[in-house]
C-alpha cells in the first residue's frame, strides 16, 4: 500500500471507517479471490463491492493521490494510484469481478450501466472524514474491458498563496502588478496536470472583492469559491466555453476566468473581451510562457491583438518535493555540469555547488519524495516582446527576449529548488523533458 494523506464524496465515511479502508479492500479481495472461477458462478455481495469501492477511493484520498486508475488486462484488474504525479500499482483484483465493480461506479456516477461500447463521463460525491470529495469518472472501452480513470476533487481544498504555491519571490510583484489592470489578459500555461487551474484559483481569490463582479466557465469546476460566479461547460445544452463567454460578457463582469482556450473562436470572443475592460484569466495547452504567443497567432488572433491584449504569462510544471526525513545533499558531478551546461547559463551554473537527492525511507515510502511544488517562468509582455510580436518573431526569439530582460526559465527556477533542497536536479530534468 501507498503513502498515506488526503480527501472526497455524499456516501459518507467517518474518520474511523477511513481507518477501516486498508482492512475493507483487503477483505473484499480475499472474498472475490474464494469465488469459484466457473462462468458466472459466484459474485461478491453488493454490500462487499460498494465496501471495495469506497474503499479504493477513500485509500486513494487518504494516500494523496490525483487520480484512481482501474485498468483492465486479460486475467486481472490493476487499480493504481497517482501520486505526486506518478502512477503506482496498489493491487489486483480478479478479472471475474471487474463488471461488478464497473457497475457500482457506474451507478454512483449517474451514467448507464448498460452501456459497454461507448465512452461515458459521469461524477460522484463521497464524505470522507467529514470533508466532501467530488470524484470525476471518466470510462473507455478497450480490449480488455471497460477502462475507468477517476479524478479526486476535494471540496475544501486548501486555499494556497502564489508564494505558498512556489513562485520566486522576484516574480511575484510581476504578477501582482498585472493584476491590478483593468483589463487584458493573464495566461498560465503547461501540459494537463501541471497546477494551471491552481494557480489561476489562487489570482481569483486575491482579486474576490465585493465590489468586483468576477465569472468563470470551467470544464468543469474543481473548486467553489465563495463571492464568485461559476458556471459549468455543459456540451449537451451546447454552452461550450465559446457560447458561455459570449454570455458572460453580457453579464457586466469586471474579471472573467475561461478555464481553457480551445479554439479559434473561444480565442477571438476572449481577446475581444479584454480588450474591452475585462481582465481575463485563462489556460492554454502548450509547452512553455513563450510558445504561448505563437500560439495565439495560430488560433487567428492578429498580432496587434495579442501584443496589446496579453499582459503576462505564465509557464509552470508541478515537480516532487524531497523527503525532509531522508534527503541528503552532495556536490554536483562532473558529467552533470556537463549535462546542464548547454540548458542554463554559465552563471547560473556558478551559483551551485551542491544539490540535495533522494534517499527512500517510511515516512515516504521509500520513493525520496512526499507531496509537490510548483517550477515556474513568467514572462511578461514588455515593449519589447510587443515588438517581438508584431513581427511575428518565433518563440525561440520572444524567449530570449524576455531572458535578456530577466526572466527565470522553469529549468532555472527548478534548478534554484534543488540547490535549496526543495527537489533533485533528476527530478527537475525528468519534468521538464517529459
Amino acid at each position: 500500500m501507498p503513502p498515506k494523506p488526503r480527501a472526497k464524496s455524499e456516501t459518507r465515511h467517518d474518520a474511523s471507517n477511513v481507518e477501516r479502508f486498508e482492512s475493507v479492500i483487503e477483505k473484499a479481495v480475499l472474498e472475490a479471490q474464494r469465488l469459484p472461477a466457473l462462468k458466472g458462478v459466484g459474485t461478491l455481495s453488493s454490500a462487499s463491492v460498494r465496501d471495495l469501492v469506497d474503499g479504493i477511493v477513500g485509500y486513494a484520498y487518504r494516500s494523496g493521490a490525483s487520480d484512481i486508475h482501474v485498468d483492465p488486462s486479460e486475467n486481472q484488474i490493476v487499480v493504481r494510484y497517482r501520486i505526486d504525479g506518478i502512477l503506482h500499482d496498489i493491487l489486483s483484483l480478479p478479472k471475474r469481478i471487474h463488471s461488478m465493480v464497473l457497475t457500482r461506479i457506474k451507478v454512483l456516477s449517474e451514467i448507464r450501466t448498460d452501456e459497454h461500447q461507448a465512452p461515458q463521463d459521469g461524477r460522484f460525491r463521497l464524505i470522507i472524514e467529514s470533508v466532501p470529495v467530488d470524484v470525476r469518472v471518466s470510462i473507455i472501452p478497450t480490449f480488455f474491458g471497460e477502462n475507468v480513470v477517476m479524478r479526486l476533487l476535494v471540496g475544501h481544498a486548501k486555499a494556497l498563496g502564489l508564494g505558498e504555491l512556489g513562485f520566486d519571490e522576484k516574480d511575484l510583484p510581476k504578477i501582482e502588478a498585472n493584476m491590478k489592470k483593468s483589463y487584458g489578459m493573464i495566461l498560465a500555461t503547461g501540459p494537463t496536470g501541471s497546477g494551471k487551474t491552481t494557480t489561476l484559483y489562487s489570482v481569483l481569490r486575491m482579486l474576490n472583492q465585493r465590489e468586483r463582479s468576477i465569472i468563470t466557465i470551467e470544464d468543469p469546476i474543481e473548486y467553489a469559491i465563495p463571492g464568485i460566479t461559476q458556471i459549468n461547460v455543459n456540451a449537451q445544452t451546447n454552452l461550450t466555453f465559446a457560447n458561455g463567454l459570449r454570455s458572460i460578457v453580457r453579464q457586466d463582469p469586471n474579471i472573467i476566468m475561461v478555464g481553457e482556450i480551445r479554439d479559434e473562436e473561444t480565442a477571438g470572443i476572449a481577446t475581444n473581451a479584454a480588450m474591452t475592460g475585462h481582465l481575463l484569466l485563462s489556460t492554454l495547452h502548450t509547452s512553455d510562457a513563450a510558445v504561448t504567443l505563437p500560439r495565439l497567432l495560430d488560433m487567428g488572433i492578429e498580432p496587434f491583438l495579442i501584443a496589446s491584449t496579453v499582459n503576462i504569462a505564465i509557464g509552470q510544471r508541478l515537480i516532487r518535493r524531497l523527503c525532509p526525513e531522508c534527503s541528503t545533499r552532495r556536490k554536483l558531478t562532473k558529467l552533470e555540469r556537463v549535462s546542464l551546461h548547454g540548458l542554463v547559463s554559465a552563471a547560473t551554473l556558478a551559483k551551485f555547488t551542491e544539490f540535495a537527492e533522494p534517499v527512500g525511507c517510511s515516512k515516504c515510502n521509500k520513493t525520496g519524495f512526499v507531496g509537490r511544488v510548483g517550477i515556474y517562468e513568467v514572462l511578461e509582455v514588455s515593449e519589447r516582446v510587443r515588438h517581438a510580436i508584431m513581427r511575428r518573431e518565433n518563440a525561440d526569439r520572444i524567449r530570449s527576449v524576455a531572458m535578456e530582460e530577466g526572466m527565470t526559465t522553469m529549468l532555472e527556477d527548478g534548478l534554484y529548488k534543488a540547490g535549496q533542497g526543495i527537489t533533485s536536479i533528476g527530478e527537475v530534468l525528468r519534468v521538464i523533458h517529459e
